[in-house]
């Protein structure tokens, strides 16, 4: 049994596995959520405690990791109102897996650095609801190499590949890569699903023989079928997509990268979302069509 106390901050359709992971691999865990009945549920499901506040949560544990759901969000709970820095000893590291913007990150670097005394990594993950569930998380990371040596390990616990992509904000910035080329990929996507069922094709068969080819993807092995049956309960909704690109849109204006099939696709989740599909997993792009 490892004697490290960690803490984690937000139990929700990410965060509540991820803790789990933690708890399974031995850390003694502290969670809390905005909810608390939610801290509940996950204590009848796993080893640890619970706390009332982020400030209390973090109270000697050597590495705080939250998921949240924005900027704001993850602000609030490391230095509002009983916030996290403010229960971390000197030289603990935070370690955030919400998805965020990479000014919030190099902000909460800097004061978490120069205020605290302590480290913070901005540490974005791929892989939705069931590569959290399966503790096979893609993370990409940045931050100080130290910390990042430090944390990896117990970031190993629900993840599948843990990179350090470089300095503070880095780690979000590769995240809005990510999300960028998963946009593009399932607009494709839909329309050739489409087009297959409005030609008569057998589906199963026709992603059996192309995603062998330069055609496959993630995506098109794990979505094209449900897509085509229609179904759309898969984890990852299509409001907290459209959070995303609006930030990697935003970012692209301070950086003059070109994203036209970006904005598009941000838009078709905008009208999914004013039809009252924002549930939806982002495969249901395939709805417009």
């Amino acid at each position: 049994m490892k004697n490290n106390k960690v803490s984690f901050l937000g139990l929700g359709v990410m965060g509540y596995p991820m803790a789990g992971h933690l708890s399974n691999a031995g850390y003694d865990v502290t969670v809390y959520n905005r909810t608390e009945s939610k801290s509940d549920s996950w204590l009848k499901e796993y080893k640890g405690s619970k706390a009332l506040t982020p400030q209390e949560a973090a109270k000697d544990s050597k590495i705080v990791f939250a998921c949240v759901g924005n900027d704001n969000d993850i602000k609030e709970i490391c230095v509002g109102n009983k916030g996290a820095f403010l229960g971390m000893d000197k030289e603990a590291i935070f370690v955030d897996n919400t998805t965020a913007s990479a000014n919030i990150a190099r902000e909460l670097y800097k004061t978490a650095k120069d205020d605290y005394s302590i480290a913070f990594l901005d540490a974005p993950v791929s892989g939705g609801e069931a590569g959290a569930v399966n503790g096979a998380l893609t993370v990409m990371v940045g931050g100080d190499t130290n910390a990042f040596n430090i944390a990896k390990p117990y970031i190993d616990a629900y993840s599948q590949a843990v990179t350090l992509m470089g300095n503070s904000g880095a780690g979000q910035l590769t995240k809005m890569v990510n999300q960028i080329c998963i946009a593009g990929l399932l607009q494709g996507l839909s329309e050739g699903v489409k087009f297959g069922v409005l030609s008569g094709l057998d589906i199963p068969k026709v992603v059996e023989v192309i995603s062998k080819g330069a055609a496959g993807s993630w995506q098109m092995i794990n979505r094209a079928e449900t897509m085509a049956k229609e179904e759309f309960n898969f984890g990852f909704a299509i409001e907290l997509m459209h959070k995303d690109l609006q930030i990697c849109i935003e970012e692209a204006a301070k950086n003059n990268a070109n994203l036209p099939i970006t904005k598009i696709i941000d838009e078709f989740y905008k009208k999914l979302i004013d039809e009252g599909y924002n549930r939806n997993d982002t495969s249901s792009l395939i709805r417009l069509l």
